[in-house]
């Protein structure tokens, strides 16, 4: 899952990236509101999460969440900021903030607000993907191959979970750095290529056959021979 972070105070910022990296969240960071308020309007279907600071440079978060929301952006939004007093979080809320945190704070506090927000649908979210043989769950991360557990990395699991929500559609190298990965990535390493390949070696050891599609010239696919489904909530 991608969260976008808008906060001007980079000790805080790389805590806080670092932290939710290590979860396996790809994390981008912008430091000024107005390139944040401009990153949300051009790419916010890319993101599952924005948590945003109130006093930034350029754009102040609260008119940015107002904005957001008076142009029907529904990504959920968690307000993270110095300011404690009651009416500051009531004014955060009802400008369309979705939860409120003060600092400082404790990062298993802000890790366990983060995953209840994503547990939140804004649509009918598939809780398990499945295509054939081949069974990915995003809660608890895991993948099963025939009924087997798959080990995978952090990686490994976004790269497979951004094809299978994409099944039928051929997705662009820089589709999959930009969903895995963050904006400041090389978006000419071959890190995507490598990924693809250890998941092809991982999936297809089985014998279930080619899973993965490269499209010369283009990206990749989920092989659409493959018998496709999706259970929802």
């Amino acid at each position: 899952m991608k969260i976008l972070l808008i906060e001007d105070e980079p000790q805080i910022a790389n805590l806080v990236k670092a932290g939710l990296t290590r979860e396996g969240f790809s994390v981008d960071w912008v430091s000024d509101g107005k390139e944040g308020e401009r990153r949300i309007e051009l790419y916010h279907v890319e993101y599952d999460l924005i948590i945003l600071d109130v006093m930034l440079p350029g754009k102040n978060g609260i008119e940015i969440c107002k904005n957001m929301r008076d142009r029907g952006i529904t990504t959920p939004v968690l307000i993270l900021t110095a300011k404690s007093y009651i009416d500051d979080k009531v004014f955060a809320l009802d400008k369309g903030a979705d939860d409120y945190m003060t600092k400082p704070f404790d990062f298993k506090e802000l890790l366990s607000r983060v995953k209840t927000l994503l547990r939140r649908p804004r649509e009918k979210l598939a809780i398990e993907l499945r295509n054939g043989d081949i069974v990915l769950n995003p809660g608890s991360r895991k993948v099963f191959l025939r009924g087997k557990e798959i080990s995978l990395t952090l990686k490994e699991f976004g790269v497979l979970e951004y094809l299978m929500r994409h099944a039928n559609k051929v997705v662009t190298r820089d589709d999959i750095l930009f969903s895995v990965w963050d904006f400041h990535f090389d978006s000419f390493s071959n890190v995507v290529d490598v990924h693809i390949n250890h998941l092809r070696k991982k999936l297809n050891k089985k014998g279930k056959g080619d899973f993965l599609e490269t499209i010369r010239g283009v990206g990749y696919r989920i092989n659409t021979a493959s018998e496709e489904h999706v259970v929802h909530a």
